[in-house]
């Protein structure tokens, strides 16, 4: 009988200014329209919820959370394409959704392009639903592509 190897350890912490070479490389590996190394920058410079999923020394993925007002946006998630469908976007998700609730957010957001099937998937999986569509929203090959808005609510208003 194979047995599977085990999957090394990962931890998950705040990102900081020397990540963002390995941020902004996943970004271009993972988009045809990637985010740049300074609109990054820029986010952790105006104080968003910016971590990094660690595996073997090394970023495999990130998020980017937006917090104001009771509500939460998440601005950007993503894992490193060579280290896909190995449940680290869950992982990822959980995260964030914990820290949107230590804020005491009372519903997150997010965009997801409709044709991104796996995102949606997950997204659902955590009980988000879809509430708006915003047209036009991402940049495609052919012209623009709409953007699928979803949303969870994490606090239970009485």
């Amino acid at each position: 009988m194979i047995t599977p190897m085990a999957e090394p350890p990962t931890t998950i912490r705040e990102m900081n200014h020397d990540d963002l070479a390995m941020v902004s490389d996943i970004e271009r590996r993972s988009y045809e329209f990637p985010w740049s190394h300074g609109v990054f920058r820029d986010c952790l410079l105006a104080g968003y919820q910016c971590v990094v999923l660690i595996r073997e020394d090394r970023v495999a993925g990130y998020s980017i959370l937006s917090v104001a007002a009771g509500e939460a946006h998440i601005l950007n998630l993503c894992i490193d394409p060579d280290v896909r469908a190995l449940g680290y976007g869950e992982r990822m998700l959980d995260e964030v959704l914990y820290r949107a609730r230590s804020a005491s957010v009372r519903e997150i957001f997010l965009e997801v392009r409709p044709s991104n099937e796996t995102a949606i998937g997950l997204y659902r999986k955590k009980g988000f639903h879809q509430v708006a569509a915003r047209p036009a929203y991402y940049q495609a090959d052919q012209g623009r592509e709409d953007a699928a808005v979803l949303v969870k609510k994490l606090v239970v208003e009485e």
